[in-house]
């Protein structure tokens, strides 16, 4: 197996292993990702899931087998560090600029 799945996919065992599906219901984990038992998994798992099957299904699309699939990694939000603002929601790219109207002192300029 590719080694962009190995993380994923042990991160879907591991919160498997802590559900209640296996913890307390005693259910293998293959029968808690079916159908009747499905719906008692918590939403990271069902989350989890999900992505182990996007990475599978990206490792035979053609139009990914150049770049390969996408790097599987839940610390890039605490990587990214405090105080830098992404560019959506009304931030702009660059720092505020105080606004002009053509009228000022040129003798304040520093």
């Amino acid at each position: 197996m590719p080694s962009s799945c190995q993380d994923i996919r042990a991160a879907l065992a591991l919160c498997l292993q802590e559900s209640d599906c296996v913890m307390i219901y005693r259910n293998k984990p293959a029968d808690c990702l079916r159908e009747p038992l499905v719906h008692t998994l918590p939403t990271q798992c069902l989350q989890l899931k999900r992505g182990y099957g996007e990475c599978k299904r990206g490792m035979v699309d053609m139009r990914k087998r150049f770049r390969g699939n996408q790097p599987v990694s839940t610390s890039v939000e605490l990587q990214a560090g405090e105080g830098k603002g992404q560019l959506y929601a009304g931030k702009g790219t660059f720092p505020k600029v105080q606004t002009t109207d053509g009228n000022e002192n040129p003798e304040k300029e520093e």
